[in-house]
């Protein structure tokens, strides 16, 4: 291959191979903290405690490398938030942190998805019931798929609201059938 100039230009082979002036095994060194290889503890979270292990263990390490202490200006240090449908800080505490100031109601309401129908029920954490523990007594109850969708709601699969009018109030007394009311079918 030669450039404008007319000069053979010298390509380097990517080849897989050795590399030269690479001695062979390679030796990697691993941070008994965080259990990456050195040259990554800056990214995993525990840049001191890595960096004190290093210090302590193999202070050899720490010679090429730079583990930076503090973030860069304008920027801050970021932590990753774990959480998910399921954290108690979202929907657990939503619904039974912070109670409705309206009269306690269940609803019910049966919806349809394309052929088939769904059993909605709201309001149930009015009352300081466990959604979880609710939607898996109703699909244990109706042999069917059961889940909480929102704060303060379960869908049940198949059309069962006619026997959770019964069944709700039977198995926490604190439902009586006054306070359900029956919405009926949704309309699309």
């Amino acid at each position: 291959m030669t450039s404008e100039d007319g000069e053979t230009a010298v390509i380097q082979s990517l080849a897989p191979g050795p590399t030269e002036g690479v001695s062979y095994p390679l030796k990697v060194f691993y941070c008994g903290q965080c259990s990456m290889p050195t040259e990554y503890c800056d990214y995993s979270g525990q840049t001191d405690l890595c960096r004190a292990w290093a210090t302590q263990n193999a202070p050899e390490l720490l010679e090429g490398l730079e583990i930076s202490e503090e973030p860069a200006e304008g920027e801050e240090k970021k932590k990753q938030k774990r959480g998910g449908k399921g954290s108690k800080t979202g929907a657990a505490a939503a619904a039974g942190g912070k109670k409705k100031s309206g009269p306690q109601k269940v609803t019910l309401q049966r919806e349809p998805r394309g052929k088939k129908s769904v059993t909605v029920i709201k309001g149930l954490a009015t009352f300081d019931i466990e959604l979880k523990v609710a939607s898996k007594l109703f699909a244990q109850k109706f042999a069917c798929g059961s889940s909480v969708t929102g704060a303060d709601e379960i869908v049940i699969q198949g059309d069962v609201k006619d026997d959770l009018l019964d069944f709700i109030p039977e198995k926490w007394p604190q439902v009586t059938d006054e306070l359900i009311d029956d919405l009926g079918d949704k309309k699309r």
